[in-house]
């Protein structure tokens, strides 16, 4: 039997994981990671994860998104 690692001690996290994380929709956060310059994507192929530490790094320092 497999455990499921909490989302708050994942390295990465999928859109759907990240909006359940964060409370924004997985839609604006797609819309923010299509940005060349997002630091908190990482393509695996064509699989988008988001750096947790980075996003909420990033969050922490919006005002508005």
């Amino acid at each position: 039997m497999t455990e499921k690692v909490p989302i708050w001690e994942k390295a990465t996290l999928t859109l759907e994981e990240a909006a359940s994380y964060t409370g924004i929709g997985v839609n604006k956060l797609r819309d923010l990671s299509n940005c060349r310059d997002c630091n908190f994507v990482l393509w695996n192929g064509s699989k988008r994860l988001l750096k947790r530490e980075r996003l909420e790094a990033y969050l922490n320092n919006s005002y508005s998104i």
